[in-house]
């Protein structure tokens, strides 16, 4: 007898061949997309979901844009300090008395650089920007002990000036300046410190405010170097009101007077050293907190 024998491949189902594309469309971002053995698309995602990814991604549309704050302008600071009040201008008595009492406590202010001649005055001062002058006369007897003219100091070399000034902040800026500066003092000022202000400023390091503190302790000149004890006494007080330095150096030259002006530089420095200090100034024991116009004095 014999059978019919059907064929394996007429009794299996037809195969279904999983292929992966580049996402075009909503359900092949799903990474799903079938084909028949012909090779037709079998159809769409499922609907629950196709539902699914539409009520997903309309959900983080929503929460991105809620999420979404208007940018805050910065609070502009109000002059004056915390009040905003502007102090009141000074009268030409009230200066006068204010250095007065300055000249009465202290009659011959110095400076707390230590230097031993022009040259190392010059130098101190240039190693003092943006550092105290305490951690500057922590390195500088030694320096000076080593070279006190400038033809000593290129003799020593700017690696040896180095290792004398390494606590000082900026140093080997610093180191290259003096030495940079000192073989320009040999080569076009016969190693003296000049005393005309734009052969000074000409030096490699130095500034204004240097020139002006060598000029006033070296020579004697009336100038007033403005640091950032001046800066904030001549704003805070409303002595000397400016926005940068120069500013506030040209308003002092204006209104204190000629027989103050040559100390005038350390009066005032050492003021805003140890009583109108930026953080806690001590009003209480401010010789001129009478006249002083800050709004905010504290007696």
């Amino acid at each position: 007898m014999i059978r019919n024998i059907i064929p394996v491949a007429k009794l299996a189902p037809p195969m279904m061949s999983i292929t992966a594309r580049k996402p075009a469309r909503l359900s092949e971002r799903c990474a799903v997309i079938a084909e028949n053995s012909v090779g037709s698309p079998s159809g769409a995602l499922p609907g629950i979901m196709a539902f699914h990814y539409r009520r997903t991604m309309v959900s983080k549309t929503t929460s991105k844009k809620i999420a979404k704050r208007p940018r805050q302008k910065p609070v502009a600071r109000k002059p004056g300090g915390k009040t905003g009040q502007q102090p009141k201008p000074w009268s030409a008595a009230e200066i006068g008395e204010a250095f007065r009492r300055f000249r009465k406590i202290n009659p011959e202010p110095r400076g707390e650089l230590r230097y031993v001649n022009s040259y190392t005055l010059l130098v101190a001062v240039v190693l003092s920007a943006q550092a105290t002058d305490v951690g500057v006369n922590k390195a500088t007897p030694a320096l000076f002990a080593a070279a006190d003219t400038p033809e000593k100091m290129v003799a020593l070399g700017e690696e040896k000036v180095r290792e004398f000034v390494k606590t000082i902040g900026l140093f080997r800026t610093k180191a290259k300046n003096v030495i940079a500066l000192s073989q320009k003092l040999v080569a076009e000022h016969g190693g003296q410190v000049p005393r005309e202000r734009a052969a000074l400023e000409a030096l490699p390091g130095v500034g204004r405010k240097t020139a002006n503190v060598v000029l006033n302790i070296a020579f004697g000149e009336p100038t007033i170097a403005v640091d950032t004890h001046i800066f904030r006494i001549g704003n805070r007080t409303g002595l000397a009101p400016g926005k940068n330095p120069f500013e506030v150096e040209m308003n002092l030259e204006k209104v204190v007077p000629a027989e103050f002006r040559r100390h005038a530089h350390h009066w005032l420095i050492l003021h805003g050293r140890y009583i109108c200090k930026a953080q806690k100034p001590a009003c209480d024991r401010c010789p001129i907190a009478d006249i002083c116009k800050w709004p905010e004095k504290t007696i």
